[in-house]
């Protein structure tokens, strides 16, 4: 009897498009449970920042007739805020590893659905922490336009 040596087809690595999967997941996760976890932990002050906000327009609207320039306080951020923006900076930052990890993959031919699934949740991280962003500044435009409707702005 003899022995013929089989040729096995060699399976791709799947190294790095595990490893971008797993970036991934930790940058959707950095992505989204701050907007849910941290506002349960450190609630925002509302009661505060609006007074804050009273106070605020009070001392610019004394400035203008005086016609002097105003300078705001300096405010101190609260430890929620802190988290927040660290949180959105760790899940940008993860989610862009993560498409770097994928595009590794790809370009060491390792098997291309872990490099999708890599590339997907990185942009994933990424497009949620946008349209926070834009949620924000779409509120942020609002409340200006209530209160400057309010003043008699408009």
């Amino acid at each position: 009897m003899t022995s013929s040596a089989t040729t096995s087809p060699a399976l791709p690595s799947r190294r790095l498009g595990v490893i971008g999967s797993i970036v991934g997941v930790l940058a959707l996760i950095a992505a989204v449970l701050p907007h849910w976890v941290i506002p349960v932990i450190y609630p925002p002050p509302a009661d505060k920042v609006i007074v804050d906000t009273g106070h605020r327009l009070k001392d610019r609207l004394i400035a203008r007739v005086k016609g002097v320039e105003y300078q705001a306080p300096p405010r101190e951020k609260s430890t929620g805020s802190q988290l927040r923006e660290a949180s959105s900076i760790g899940a940008i930052s993860l989610g862009l590893l993560a498409i770097l990890f994928s595009v590794l993959a790809l370009v060491f031919r390792e098997e291309r659905l872990l490099a999708g699934v890599a590339a997907a949740l990185g942009s994933g991280a990424i497009a949620i922490e946008i349209s926070f962003l834009a949620m924000g500044v779409l509120m942020l435009i609002v409340i200006l336009y209530v209160v400057a409707n309010i003043i008699g702005l408009f």
